[in-house]
């Protein structure tokens, strides 16, 4: 043992959609925690994952991606990244190394120049750094480190894990010393069924085109822990047109066949145990303005207003 102070805090990853929040957060906690799709804006809701760097412990919350909104849902999610990066200690901007400084990125500076709090550390991580050349990187550093005073700087691939090391142990050190919040062997801080239900959804955004995957939502009904060790979950899967559902089911049910099978071995890895998944499509033609949905996904329905 060392006598090294405990430490423990909040960390908020913003950025904007497909910046490679998610797969950073997953990267950090070692284990597959939020969903990735290559599709923007897949991640509705604030999600915490939790990791170790030495005697700090983490706790990332991973929000949706920063974009003007449109409808009801977008202007939930915005509000709910925003609601991350206020009650965080520390606050990482992601953005993507080969689109720079994008109209986007330059709306979400100016916001941090209103919305963070004095004294609160905002740190710039520079993602996908593998698709550009060292050149360009320098360039990109000096002209987001000119537009924000960040308190440092890193150049990380998410995906392959370059530079993340240092970035958590940085991290780390920034956050107030005091106990852990969770138990050391807790890697996320959501509901079974909030992520099986997240599970689900990733497949159907990966299997799915178009707008479709903006026009559904999953639910987990039913979870049911049997004395064989098993898992029984029923989930429901709204969509709001009917066109909708047949594609969803797909021709002779293959494709919530597909979507069902592979749910449930990526639930069961993450369980640990055998899963029985059950899924069921409903048309529900108001979804997207029922507060309920939005108290699913742990979205604020106010927010959208």
């Amino acid at each position: 043992m060392t006598d090294e102070p405990t430490r423990a805090g909040f960390v908020a990853l913003i950025g904007e959609p497909n910046a490679g929040k998610s797969t950073l957060l997953n990267r950090m906690v070692g284990a597959k925690v939020a969903i990735v799709t290559h599709k923007v804006q897949t991640t509705r809701a604030r999600l915490r994952g939790i990791a170790l760097a030495g005697a700090s412990q983490i706790v990332f919350v991973d929000t949706p991606g920063l974009f003007r909104p449109r409808r009801r849902l977008d202007r939930a999610m915005v509000a709910a990244a925003w609601g991350g990066a206020a009650d965080a200690d520390v606050v990482v901007l992601l953005v993507e190394a080969h689109r720079g400084l994008t109209p986007g990125v330059e709306a979400i500076i100016a916001a941090l120049h209103e919305r963070a709090r004095p004294g609160q550390q905002v740190a710039l991580a520079i993602n996908k750094i593998d698709r550009v050349k060292a050149e360009a990187l320098l360039a990109l550093t000096e002209r987001l480190n000119a537009a924000y005073p960040f308190a440092a700087t890193f150049m990380i691939s998410a995906e392959r894990g370059h530079g993340v090391e240092d970035l958590r142990d940085w991290l780390g050190a920034q956050l107030p010393e005091g106990p852990w919040l969770y138990p050391k062997d807790q890697i996320a801080d959501a509901p079974l069924r909030q992520i099986a239900a997240e599970i689900t959804r990733e497949k159907l955004t990966l299997r799915l085109h178009e707008e479709l995957p903006y026009q559904l939502t999953v639910e987990t009904e039913n979870w049911q822990d049997r004395k064989d060790g098993s898992t029984r979950i029923d989930q429901l899967i709204y969509v709001a047109r009917d066109g909708h559902k047949g594609i969803v089911l797909g021709h002779g049910g293959e494709t919530i066949k597909a979507i069902n099978q592979a749910a449930r071995a990526e639930i069961a890895q993450f369980l640990g145990r055998p899963v029985h998944l059950f899924l069921q499509v409903k048309v529900r033609p108001g979804w997207l303005d029922e507060a309920e949905r939005y108290g699913e996904m742990g979205l604020d329905f106010r927010d959208g207003s």
